[in-house]
């Protein structure tokens, strides 16, 4: 499993989610915004924007907050201006960490970024340290009450790049571009996903174990935690058996 995914499961786990929805909300309204900035405040003509919206749905965020963001975004109300920026660096035991954030204070946010690498026995690196380990991807996961033969052939039909069985789940990976139609077309035939999102999946991943496991969860939540960041992506991989250790 990706470690992108399996820091996932890892959140719904501790039960971290919901702990935490007002900074998921802060986070999504940020994303709004930037995606109608660039991309017009139509979501039809505007791909990204009407994949935030669906996420912003998807976690109740109510239709005011989402059309004041997006207004905000195209300039049609006062706001703050996000600027994206990516980090990369190293946690314990070597795992690449790739940082998405949006920031009004790009001298904030690297500070804050660094420190919380150090912190937690890591280090910051320079641009395209680490990106190449990632690729960009559609991902869709299903439970495994789906059937996977009808998942599978209805995804390909869709124009999804593979299907994978991840052992607790499905997961379906399609090229970025394609995203929205293949979710839409699987929603459409019947196939209820438990999440769906524009994530980085790694190539290679990183057994890690002990301090350096525990360690690497600090790093992870301590990113998350930060009001700038968006999204953390990492390609550690930690046993079951380690995960139950440390809960």
């Amino acid at each position: 499993m990706s470690g992108h995914n399996k820091w996932s499961t890892i959140k719904h786990k501790k039960g971290a989610v919901d702990a935490k929805r007002g900074k998921i909300f802060t986070k999504i309204i940020k994303e709004i915004s930037v995606a109608a900035r660039l991309g017009g405040a139509d979501p039809e003509g505007n791909p990204r924007l009407r994949a935030v919206i669906d996420k912003a749905k998807a976690e109740n965020m109510p239709k005011d907050n989402i059309e004041r963001a997006i207004k905000k975004g195209a300039g049609e109300l006062e706001g703050v201006t996000y600027e994206e920026i990516n980090y990369e660096g190293y946690g314990p035991g070597g795992a690449a960490v790739l940082v998405e954030v949006m920031t009004d204070n790009r001298n904030r946010s690297v500070s804050d970024i660094r420190s919380i690498f150090t912190k937690c026995n890591g280090n910051m690196g320079e641009t395209g340290c680490v990106s190449w380990i990632f690729d960009k991807k559609g991902l869709i996961v299903f439970s495994k009450s789906m059937d996977f033969d009808k998942l599978f052939e209805a995804a390909l039909e869709a124009g999804a790049e593979d299907v994978n069985d991840e052992g607790e789940q499905y997961e379906v990976l399609t090229d970025p571009m394609n995203f929205i139609e293949v979710r839409e077309s699987l929603e459409k035939s019947g196939f209820k996903f438990d999440s769906a999102d524009v994530t980085m999946i790694p190539q290679t991943m990183v057994k890690l174990e002990g301090k350096h496991a525990e360690n690497m969860l600090k790093l992870m939540d301590r990113l998350e935690d930060n009001d700038d960041v968006q999204n953390v992506y990492s390609n550690f991989d930690i046993s079951s058996e380690e995960m139950e250790r440390m809960m």
